[in-house]
């Protein structure tokens, strides 16, 4: 009983940090991967994607450029709500029309996302410090 009090005075803060950092290692690698080789990206976009509604083209476009400025946000902890929220819209667009067998992996990634997005990025944020300073 001793332990789980222990664990439950944990401070969140201190559990967004890792949260943060995973979900922005695996946007930013795809990024990573897709800017290696942004021929293959595009052919990937254009023959297995085929998102619906979207030309390949600005659906390559538009996911690198989440994938790049996404992670950066996360790690500084700044906008965290409205980054968890597009994130985890794009998770649901990957798993509904690109990859719906890794449901394991996405349901990882949106469980992270939903706690940011409930909880925000914590204490040690960006976020924080600007609420503090605006709000008071």
């Amino acid at each position: 009983m001793r332990l789980v009090r222990w664990l439950e005075r944990v401070p969140y803060a201190l559990l967004a940090i890792p949260l943060r950092i995973a979900v922005a290692t695996v946007f930013w690698n795809s990024a990573m991967t897709k800017l290696a080789n942004w021929e293959a990206a595009l052919a990937l976009f254009r023959d297995e994607y085929r998102l619906p509604l979207l030309p390949p083209e600005l659906a390559a476009y538009m996911a690198v450029s989440i994938e790049l400025s996404t992670p950066v946000l996360l790690i500084l902890g700044l906008a965290t709500r409205p980054v968890a929220f597009l994130l985890l819209g794009m998770t649901s667009v990957i798993e509904i029309f690109v990859y719906p067998q890794a449901w394991p992996t996405h349901i990882q990634w949106a469980a992270m996302l939903l706690v940011l997005l409930c909880r925000g990025a914590g204490s040690g944020s960006v976020d924080h410090w600007l609420r503090k300073r605006w709000i008071g």
